[in-house]
Order: C-alpha cells, then sequence, then structure tokens
C-alpha cells in the first residue's frame, strides 16, 4: 500500500512467523565435555524445574524470587534481568510460562559445579488480547552449583528481540487495541493507538470472519534498528517500511488464532500525515484479521491488494492517486503482462517494482469487489488460502485464470489510463 503523502509502504505478509523464529543465541561454553551419564540425564528436567519457578516468578510479579533463579555469580546478567523485570512492569501477562526442550553441551563451572546448554520455548499471552500464545524459541545457559540450578546467561549480541528487552515498556489501552512503546513519547503512543482503535471496526466492515481485529496489538520501538532487532533483520530492510505484520502460533489449533503484533517503523512512520498513517494502521489491521485465513496458497498479490482494498475501501482516492505507478506505465504503453508475483514484493527488486506490484494487487481486488460483489472478495480470498487462487477464481468467481487476468488486465487499462 503506497501512503499518498509519502513514498512509506507498509510490507504486510513479508514478516508473518517472524516472531515464531527468533532465536537468542547461545554463549559458547568452553571446556565443553562429556559429563556423568546420570547427571546429564536429568538436567532438562531440572532445568524445566528451574524455568517453572523463573516464569512464576515473572507472572506473580516477585522480583526477590525472580532474580533467586538467576545466578548469584552473573551480576551483570542479573543486572540486565532485574532491568527486563522491571521494563514488564506494566504489561498485561495472561500467561508466561517455558518448556524446556533439551540440554547438551556440558561444560565445568567454578567450584564443583557445571554449565549446560539449554534449548527452551518461551510461550505468553497478553491479557485480552492473545487467544493463543506467542512462541518465542530461546536458547539459555544453566549452571549448578552445590546442587542448585540457576540461569547463567544468553546472548545479547544477537540483539534485543522483545520489546522490554529494549527498555522499559510504555502501555496505552484504547477501545479495540493495546500499544506498547519502548523509548516513545507517551503522545505518539496515543496518537497510534487511536488510529488503531479506527482500524479495527473499519476492517471488520469488510472482513466480517468472526476472529476480526478484537485485541489489536501494536508495537513501537524506539527506532529503525530496535525495530529490525525485534524482527531478527537487518534494519536496511525495512527502511522506508512503515509497519509490518508479524504472526506468532499454530494455525487450525484449539487455543485460538495465532496471535498478531503490528511492528511500527517509527522514522518512516512518522514522516506521513494524517492519511498515509490511517492508510497504513488499516492495511495492517487487516493482515491481522485475516491471519487464519491467509496461508503459504495465498499470492501476495492477493493478501496485499486486499489490505489495500480495505485500507481504501471508504477513502476518495481515485486509482490514478492510489496507482501512480501502474498509471505511468500504463499511459507509456506498458501495460502489465501478467498479475504480480511473490517476487515482486521484495525489497531488492526497486522501489518502482515494488510499487506497481502492490498497485496491480490492489486493482485486481478491486476489480472482483465491483465486478462480483464485496461478499464475492472475501470469499475468494478465503478459498485462495484453503486451496489455490486459480481454483478459487473457477469455484467461487466462475473464471479461468486466463479469463481473470485479462479482466485484470482490461481493467488497469481503463482505471489508470
Amino acid at each position: 500500500m503506497r501512503a499518498m503523502d509519502g513514498p512509506t509502504r507498509p510490507s504486510g505478509r513479508r514478516a508473518l512467523g517472524c516472531l515464531a523464529v527468533v532465536l537468542i543465541a547461545l554463549p559458547l561454553l568452553a571446556g565443553c565435555r562429556t559429563g556423568p551419564a546420570d547427571v546429564r540425564d536429568g538436567d532438562t528436567t531440572a532445568v524445566q524445574r528451574l524455568l517453572d519457578r523463573w516464569a512464576s516468578a515473572l507472572r506473580d510479579r516477585d522480583e526477590g524470587a525472580y532474580l533467586a533463579a538467576v545466578d548469584p555469580g552473573e551480576r551483570a546478567y542479573r543486572d540486565r534481568r532485574r532491568q527486563v523485570f522491571a521494563n514488564l512492569t506494566d504489561v498485561p501477562l495472561a500467561s508466561w510460562e517455558y518448556r524446556a526442550v533439551r540440554t547438551g553441551g556440558f561444560a565445568p563451572a567454578p567450584g564443583d559445579g557445571y554449565r549446560v546448554a539449554a534449548e527452551a520455548e518461551l510461550r505468553y499471552r497478553l491479557a485480552g488480547y492473545d487467544a493463543a500464545p506467542v512462541t518465542v524459541p530461546v536458547r539459555l545457559t544453566a549452571v549448578r552449583r552445590a546442587g542448585q540450578w540457576y540461569v547463567a546467561g544468553d546472548d545479547t549480541a544477537s540483539g534485543d528481540r522483545q520489546l522490554w528487552e529494549q527498555g522499559r515498556v510504555a502501555v496505552v489501552r484504547g477501545r479495540h487495541s493495546l500499544v506498547l512503546g519502548a523509548g516513545q513519547d507517551p503522545a505518539a503512543l496515543r496518537a497510534l493507538s487511536g488510529l488503531a482503535d479506527a482500524a479495527v471496526p473499519a476492517v471488520a466492515a469488510a472482513w466480517p470472519d468472526g476472529h476480526g481485529t478484537a485485541g489489536l496489538v501494536v508495537e513501537m520501538p524506539a527506532s529503525l534498528d530496535r525495530m529490525g532487532a525485534l524482527l531478527g533483520a537487518s534494519p536496511s530492510d525495512y527502511k522506508g517500511i512503515a509497519a509490518v505484520t508479524t504472526t506468532s502460533g499454530e494455525k487450525d489449533k484449539p487455543d485460538g488464532a495465532p496471535a498478531g503484533r503490528i511492528v511500527i517503523n517509527p522514522e518512516a512512520y512518522t514522516a506521513l500525515g494524517a492519511f498515509g498513517r490511517r492508510t497504513v494502521l488499516t492495511h495492517e489491521a487487516t493482515h491481522v484479521a485475516t491471519r487464519d485465513r491467509t496461508t503459504d496458497t495465498t499470492p501476495m498479490w492477493l493478501s496485499e491488494g486486499f489490505a489495500d482494498w480495505v485500507a481504501y475501501r471508504t477513502t476518495d482516492r481515485t486509482p490514478r492517486q492510489v496507482a501512480p505507478e501502474l498509471a505511468r506505465s500504463v499511459t507509456s504503453g506498458r501495460t502489465p503482462e501478467r498479475l504480480p508475483a511473490d517476487a515482486d514484493f521484495g525489497f531488492t527488486g526497486g522501489a518502482g517494482r515494488l510499487a506497481r506490484a502492490y498497485e496491480g494487487g490492489w486493482l485486481a481486488c478491486r476489480m472482483v469487489a465491483e465486478k462480483w460483489g464485496e461478499k464475492k472478495l472475501v470469499a475468494f480470498y478465503r478459498a485462495a488460502g484453503a486451496g489455490t487462487w486459480e481454483r478459487a477464481a473457477r469455484d467461487v468467481l466462475g473464471v479461468s485464470e486466463r479469463e481473470f487476468t485479462e479482466a485484470w488486465r482490461r481493467y488497469v487499462v481503463k482505471a489508470v489510463g
């Protein structure tokens, strides 16, 4: 989606799943050796009990018990965990737990102790917002001293992968949204909350799917660099991108739809005017609402085009205003031959190519809404996620892939030519 008062474009589905694949790198365990078999066999169970105590202390907001689970010999790490505990003070947690997956990498520690590498999953839910938990794989170092287990460290060199690791989290609760910010002006977070609240009914009007966007969660870090850290990616990948949507959690599970997050790039977002900010939030909120209907079979032109269609659905912007790059191409005699491919939405193909991809997807969805109706567009989207878009075109719209593409080409020429 192109924000009308600037070159910023949200990346939408591009970052789906980012939170679910972030790993905290493990410190190297020097001098690793194989420990006694009877001790190592029980390590995972012992570490699980340690992590259970650690998680319980955080849920209970018991700082003393939380720090008691941290190795007293690791002063710097204890200070860092004390700060993270404080950073989470205002975050409304419904659940917070770890599941130890496995341990290994046995190494000696001072005295009679030893260290192990521990792979685990952090699973948490925000109260009133997450139907299913966010799942974050983590790698830690655990140490056993005098029969007692402690968390001894993780590796912060890989970046601050959660907002509360980047600073004290400020919380703004809206009517339909929860905005979390670190290093941000409170007024900016309140304004963001207002736009998020307005996006929810706008999306619900276009996507009456039941899940909707009730409980929209928006995160706003302090900078583009911090955004990159949250997403586990190079900040340069998101320069000029106002926001992305991420999901975490498995679909088709009884605990609900995967948790969705909108992550704001403060540098690009704040460069936009009121209209641009509103359309960005509505676009991303659409991705959150459609997350459990968007699958690997959903083409990018449909997922991004539908989000743009919702964002522009009630505005007075003309096709030439929303799709200036396609308009320039058509008027110069370069009518697109095919619908945008997923590769056209990549960051490395040039700004013009990316813009034309978004604009082409938007016009395809706009065409379906005008020619077959909005309900058919929603049904088409759902069917494409359940199978293929080509089959969805036949079953829902009654046209072949070739007929759909030709109709779209004619529509593009008529709309922006």
